[in-house]
């Protein structure tokens, strides 16, 4: 049973759409329950020189969890620092919905990869440093990727197709 702050973001996600030109993507997906999430972010300088997640969408293809978790992500991670929102993770989404079904947390760490992959995107287009727990999260997630890619080319090139379209 989900609890009715995941149905509100279901039914209402916050921050939904594509950001043109954004300073970041992260894309991830689960072939087993076929979820895929894009995640683009915007980043402004503060004065202080820090850099601040201005602006933060999504675009997911999936269940009432994954559209939830990415939905409150994205409220988790605006307006704070890269720092900061490296430090957001499943537990923090799972707890900002008031919980999920065992079998739905899987979307929770969906929506937390998509965010770091977003944000290493952005941190190695702008040549700035990236924190090696970042680096290893990344690797991760690639042998992952990779794996997928190998196993279900032909899946991934139709929804990469279908996505270019909408």
């Amino acid at each position: 049973m989900y609890t009715k702050k995941v149905i509100e973001h279901f039914r209402n996600p916050h921050n939904q759409g594509k950001i043109k030109n954004p300073d970041g993507i992260g894309k991830v997906g689960n072939i087993v329950c076929g979820d895929v999430m894009w995640l683009y972010i915007k980043v402004r300088k503060k004065k202080n020189g820090e850099d601040i997640i201005s602006n933060i969408k999504f675009e997911t293809f999936g269940c009432t969890a994954a559209i939830a978790t990415s939905s409150v992500i994205t409220d988790l991670a605006k307006g704070k620092s890269i720092k900061e929102a490296l430090k957001i993770n499943k537990t923090k989404i799972v707890e900002s919905l008031g919980g999920l079904p065992p079998v739905k947390i899987h979307c929770s760490v969906l929506a937390a990869d998509a965010l770091d992959e977003a944000i290493y995107d952005y941190l190695s287009k702008n040549k700035k440093n990236i924190p090696e727990e970042l680096k290893k999260r990344h690797q991760k997630i690639m042998h992952e990727k990779k794996t997928i890619e190998e196993k279900y080319k032909d899946w991934i090139e139709a929804e990469e197709e279908m996505h270019k379209n909408n």
